[in-house]
């Protein structure tokens, strides 16, 4: 899940929780955004912990050399 993505989901999970007041029968609007931002945030833990240890991972010696 990309960083955006993480962003997106917890912005539309907030509005959800925070901002709408209609009910639909049998399922619970506060609740999914609750859901909804909670995903948001563990896929955003999940992204920047991956991208902080994927810049570790490179070895400047697998670089590609050019040949001229």
């Amino acid at each position: 899940m990309a960083i955006g993505t993480s962003i997106a989901l917890i912005a539309i999970g907030a509005i959800l929780r925070f901002a709408v007041d209609f009910d639909i029968t049998g399922i619970q609007i506060h609740t999914v955004g609750l859901i909804l931002m909670i995903v948001g945030v563990l896929g955003l833990a999940i992204g920047l912990i991956m991208m902080l240890t994927a810049s570790r991972r490179v070895d400047p010696r697998d670089a590609p050399t050019r040949r001229y």
